[in-house]
C-alpha cells in the first residue's frame, strides 16, 4: 500500500491513446470517432447476426478502453443482418413431415387444427406464405386438418320415411339406401332400422342406410 501511495504508476504515455467503445455504430461514424481520438479504423470482417441491422458494428479489437498508440489501427466486426430464407411451400404434406422440414431449415414451427376438407393430419395453410422471405429465426404457423366437419348421427327410428330422409340430408349425410322390409301394425310406414346407429360421428356426406316397415302382401 505504502508503495502505491507513495510511487503510483505513472500516467499512459501522451502517445498512446484510450480505444473507443465502436459497437452499434456505423463505419463511418466509427471511423469518426477514431479519428478524434487519434486513431484509425483497420480491418473490416462481417458476420450474420440474427438481431443487429447490417451495417453495425458488433465487434472490435482491440476492446474498448484499452490503450493503442497514435494513428493505430482499430480492427472491427460489421453485421450483414440475419440470414433470411424463402419460406417452403409444406402445404398438403403430413404434419410431421411438414416439422421436420421447416425445423430443420432453422424456422420455429407452431400449430393450430381446423376443420378442413383436406384429409386429416394434413397442412392447409402456411402463414406466412409459401415463398416468403424472412429473416431467421423466424416462427411459421401451420395450421392442420382435423378432416371434415363431423356430425353425430340421429335416432331417426319412428320417423317417417320422408322425415327421415329430410333430416338427414340437412345434416349433411346422404341417404345412399332405404330397403322395405314387411312390418304390421304400426310399424308400417316409419323407419325400423338405421345403418350407422344413433350417434356415431360421421363426415359431411357419409351414406346411411334406412329401413322402413311395410304391409304384409
Amino acid at each position: 500500500m505504502a508503495t502505491r501511495v507513495l510511487f503510483p504508476a505513472p500516467p499512459p504515455p501522451g502517445d498512446f491513446y484510450e480505444v473507443p467503445d465502436l459497437h452499434g455504430l456505423g463505419l463511418a461514424a466509427a471511423t469518426e470517432r477514431l479519428e478524434g481520438a487519434g486513431l484509425r479504423l483497420g480491418a473490416v470482417d462481417s458476420l450474420r447476426h440474427p438481431t443487429v441491422p447490417a451495417g453495425m458494428i458488433v465487434g472490435q479489437s482491440p476492446l474498448p478502453g484499452q490503450l493503442l498508440g497514435l494513428e493505430g489501427p482499430v480492427r472491427v466486426t460489421v453485421s450483414v443482418g440475419p440470414e433470411r430464407r424463402l419460406v417452403p411451400d409444406v402445404t398438403r404434406l403430413a404434419r410431421d413431415r411438414a416439422r421436420t422440414l421447416l425445423e430443420a431449415t432453422g424456422f420455429v414451427v407452431v400449430v393450430d387444427t381446423v376443420e378442413s376438407e383436406v384429409p386429416r393430419g394434413r397442412v392447409v395453410s402456411v402463414d406466412p406464405e409459401p415463398e416468403t422471405e424472412v429473416a431467421l429465426p423466424a416462427e411459421v404457423r401451420l395450421e392442420v386438418s382435423t378432416g371434415p366437419p363431423q356430425v353425430a348421427m340421429p335416432l331417426v327410428l319412428g320417423f317417417t320415411r320422408e322425415e327421415a330422409v329430410s333430416l338427414l340430408e340437412s345434416m349433411g349425410l346422404t341417404v345412399a339406401e332405404v330397403e322395405e322390409v314387411f312390418r304390421f301394425g304400426r310399424d308400417q310406414g316409419i323407419v325400423v332400422e338405421q345403418e350407422p346407429a344413433a350417434e356415431t360421428l360421421l363426415e359431411r356426406g357419409s351414406a346411411v342406410r334406412l329401413a322402413v316397415g311395410k304391409k304384409g302382401g
